[in-house]
């Protein structure tokens, strides 16, 4: 709940913080620190009175001197020649509900610089720098008031810099384009190879050296483009923000009205790469919930059947018709899923409706599919359907068909093939979050750019996709395990991502075939379900076909696995390398633990679980996993927190298990 002050109190917290605004010109350096010291930003007008910024880490320089700068089209490059008009402090400790995620809560607890800027020549333009400091890292935003000049603008470029102190490794997902569906991998490359001109996606995670990480991103994109960033002409270690133009071909990447905020620029930090990966500083910087009721709102498994082709057991076909469908269901009960996505072609085939959209209706199915009869069937057996369409149909419909998918008693839809984060798309996601609420309908986008805390305001954003995700085992050998494990480190700290897991069609690299039938995975059968641990997203994916599942080991996880956390601990790891993360729900907690194509021998301290012993219901790779990695083992065992977990992971491997306090 909101912890409040007295009013009386809080102006002598302010005026003891020199929080009342300083009238006239200031010089700096101006200092905010985190509540516990850990960070420490400063702010000062550098040679020609350009703002500049920096922070420390536990008393590391992370960012060294790195100037903030916007071209507009009116007055052009707000940057040299300032003054500070003014400066606010203020500090802020909330503790706020979490709909669905890694977490029920979350602590939002920062200290707060305003720092009020004018330029001392014409056009005299008035900017305010907003900078927050929590424990575990550091924020800024621009904030353009009311002025006649701005009253309505046009943002050319942003130019917000990271320097950093030295060439760090980072893992960077590097794009090439504003117009994509953001799945990729993340390469490992040292910070210099960043060159002026790439477009670099978000988060760009950084190794700072004995432990210390760090990750760069934005936070509550809300009408302004998304952000990339590029290396400088001329500079070593330092990257520079990238905004995404809009497409009508202008070169003007924000049209907006004052006043107007730009998202924040976030800077994560964390002891230990798993600090990041425990971090809610995305959520806290996002505005609050926009929603008087989110009982509606329920996380938990669905089917995807399209990963597997619709494939079914004769005499059902192996296709979109009303038996299908039906038999899916079927599996979504017995497997204990939630929700059934009801893929494409179910109101017109694939190819047609991704090239031609507007010759497609999203309000009629297919001749083969008798939607009375599957809405009733699914309502029957407690299935909901999340509903799947091009972008450009909702667009084109969206006050038809949401309020007639409502009357289907349909749960979701799924919107895809965005493929972009321009300021019109960004505006266009906002306005799908707020009718779908309207209709009680949850939303899994595809085809979408990263998420920046938007699921805060509306949390039946449940999850999206902005992910390289087992869909690429259809046509690619990219979803490897070395990738899997990159991903809790890197593109998982901006939130839920939808990879679709659960392939049961487990061989080694060397047997890989890329297919769109009985579609393979790499990695053993562990892996896929510690996927389910380890992997953020409260709409989580069952996508390999009933047959697949039916009878085999390992099918009893996916069934009891929860998707939505009271608490999430990571235990162990290193980016790229291999992860262990424990979740809890009620007073059981799952581990699941993953590794690239290295085997490994773990020692896993529990005391971060708290102190307890706990019946174990374990699955691990099996003694000839290395070679036939649908070699899976099931024990039962009892767990300590005063004793250390040994996990085995074979290559490519995984871990998984479910600890119930002990009787």
């Amino acid at each position: 709940m909101r912890k409040t002050i007295p009013l009386l109190g809080l102006l002598l917290v302010l005026l003891l913080m020199g929080t009342l605004p300083l009238g006239g010109a200031q010089s700096g350096p101006l200092q905010l620190a985190s509540p516990d010291g850990a960070v420490q930003i400063t702010f000062h007008l550098a040679a020609g009175q350009a703002p500049v910024y920096s922070v420390t880490f536990h008393g590391k320089s992370v960012v060294e001197d790195s100037p903030l700068s916007i071209e507009f089209r009116q007055g052009g490059v707000w940057g040299a020649g300032q003054e500070i008009t003014a400066v606010h402090r203020a500090a802020h400790d909330e503790t706020y509900p979490i709909v669905a995620g890694k977490s029920n809560q979350a602590r939002d607890h920062y200290n707060q610089m305003i720092v009020a800027l004018c330029e001392t020549a014409a056009p005299h333009r008035k900017i305010e720098l907003h900078f927050r400091a929590y424990d575990n890292g550091a924020a800024f935003r621009y904030f353009i008031p009311d002025q006649d000049l701005l009253r309505q603008f046009e943002i050319l470029s942003e130019r917000s810099q990271f320097r950093f102190p030295a060439n760090y490794t980072c893992w960077a997902a590097q794009y090439g384009s504003f117009t994509t569906s953001q799945e990729k991998e993340f390469d490992r490359i040292s910070l210099d190879r960043i060159q002026a001109g790439a477009i670099v996606g978000l988060p760009l995670t950084i190794d700072l050296g004995e432990g210390t990480t760090a990750a760069v991103t934005e936070a509550n994109l809300r009408d302004y483009a998304g952000m990339y960033v590029e290396g400088v002409a001329g500079q070593t270690h330092t990257i520079v923000t990238r905004l995404s133009p809009l497409p009508d071909g202008s070169g003007v990447a924000v049209k907006a009205k004052a006043p107007h905020y730009s998202p924040w620029r976030v800077l994560m930090l964390g002891r230990r790469p798993g600090d990041l990966i425990e971090s809610n500083i995305v959520l806290n910087l996002a505005d609050p919930c926009a929603l008087s009721d989110t009982s509606w709102i329920i996380p938990g498994k669905c089917i995807f059947p399209w990963w597997a082709g619709f494939k079914a057991k004769p005499p059902v076909p192996s296709s979109m018709t009303t038996e299908n469908q039906k038999y899916y269901i079927d599996f979504a009960q017995e497997i204990h899923a939630r929700y059934i996505e009801f893929e494409p072609p179910w109101y017109g085939p694939e190819v047609q409706a991704v090239r031609n959209p507007e010759s497609l209706d999203i309000t009629k199915a297919i001749p083969e599919l008798d939607m009375p009869e599957i809405n009733a069937y699914a309502r029957q057996h407690g299935v909901g359907l999340i509903i799947w369409m091009m972008w450009q149909n909702l667009r084109r419909q969206m006050d038809e068909a949401l309020p007639l998918y409502e009357k289907w008693g349909a749960k979701g839809i799924k919107c895809d093939y965005m493929d972009s984060d321009d300021q019109t798309m960004v505006n266009f996601y906002e306005e799908v979050a707020q009718k779908c609420a309207q209709h009680h309908l949850i939303i899994d986008f595809h085809g979408a750019y990263k998420p920046t805390g938007l699921r805060r305001t509306y949390p039946n954003l449940i999850t999206r996709e902005g992910v390289m995700g087992a869909e690429y085992n259809r046509s690619t050998r990219r979803a490897t395990p070395l990738h899997n494990v990159t991903l809790p480190f890197t593109r998982m700290l901006a939130g839920p991502m939808d990879y679709t897991p659960g392939g049961f069609r487990n061989v080694t690299a060397e047997q890989f075939k890329p297919g769109r039938i009985d579609t393979m995975v790499m990695g053993t059968r562990c892996h896929q379900l510690a996927m389910y641990v380890v992997y953020e997203s409260p709409l989580m994916m069952v996508s390999d076909s009933p047959e697949a599942y039916r009878g085999a080991m390992g099918t009893d996880f996916i069934r009891n696995v929860p998707t939505s956390w009271d608490e999430t601990r990571v235990l162990a790891g290193e980016i790229a390398e291999y992860v262990v993360i424990a979740r809890r729900l009620g007073k059981d907690w799952y581990i699941g633990a993953m590794t690239n194509w290295t085997p490994r021998h773990l020692s896993i301290p529990l005391g971060a679980l708290g102190n307890g012993t706990w019946e174990a219901d374990v699955y691990h790779d099996g003694p000839d996993a290395a070679h036939t990695p649908t070699d899976i083992a099931h024990a039962q065992m009892t767990v300590q927190s005063s004793r250390p977990l040994k996990i085995d992971l074979a290559p490519g491997g995984g871990w998984a298990a479910h600890l119930k306090p002990a009787k």
